[in-house]
């Protein structure tokens, strides 16, 4: 069901966590804060929701196949979730559409990067490539692991391609006075459209396998 329409207020430039909470749900919702600094989430359309619930759905079902084959392991899988960055403090946060994290020690806790094993972005075709490589050089930055991007298709109601990316342990070699923009960055891993038969499928960081016949709307 697609999101009613909210006109966005007159905010601050920069707003703490406890400012942000006294906000109407729907207003603060449609909010992230990246060192403070409001930034305003793009809603898409109802597609995007379908999608991302198809993506957890599989997603959950493959974190629950490694959890039976190797116990030691603890999977949660959920969509939309506050993850906080830095070891304390909640007003420089992002919201993935989808993603993985360690079982925390107890419920309701604060979903910290360092918790994070995989987050991921259905990207509908507004989204803007700045926004897109904004958000992901906070994930970067943050060390969370993996990454994915889903594409959905322009003319139909279909994912068009779906990417995984894995964050760089080191630098690659460039040119000489030539330094990265960012002190991390993600590496393409894994690129499916649907005309790879098998799905989406990569071992990493567990393995998993996505028929399409999952992902169709």
């Amino acid at each position: 069901m697609p999101r009613p329409r909210v006109e966005r207020p007159n905010l601050p430039e920069y707003m703490t966590w406890e400012e942000l909470e006294r906000l109407p749900e729907e207003i603060a919702e449609q909010i992230e804060l990246w060192d403070g600094r409001v930034v305003w989430v793009r809603r898409g359309p109802s597609e995007h929701q379908t999608f991302t619930n198809l993506l957890w759905n599989g997603l959950r079902r493959c974190a629950r196949q490694d959890m039976s084959e190797h116990t030691q392991h603890c999977w949660r899988v959920t969509t939309e979730t506050n993850v906080f960055l830095g070891g304390s403090g909640k007003s420089d946060f992002v919201t993935p559409d989808f993603l993985v994290h360690r079982c925390l020690e107890s419920p309701y806790q604060d979903l910290r990067g360092a918790d994070v094993l995989l987050v991921g972005e259905v990207l509908s075709p507004s989204n803007t490539q700045t926004d897109i490589e904004a958000k992901k050089g906070r994930y970067a930055s943050a060390g969370i692991p993996w990454y994915w991007e889903v594409s959905l298709a322009r003319e139909e109601s279909a994912i068009a391609m779906a990417r995984a990316y894995a964050l760089e342990t080191g630098h690659a070699q460039l040119p000489d006075g030539v330094r990265p923009l960012r002190a991390a960055n993600y590496l393409v891993v894994g690129e499916w459209t649907r005309d790879d038969p098998n799905g989406v499928e990569i071992d990493f960081p567990f393995p998993i396998y996505i028929p399409w016949a999952e992902l169709e709307y």
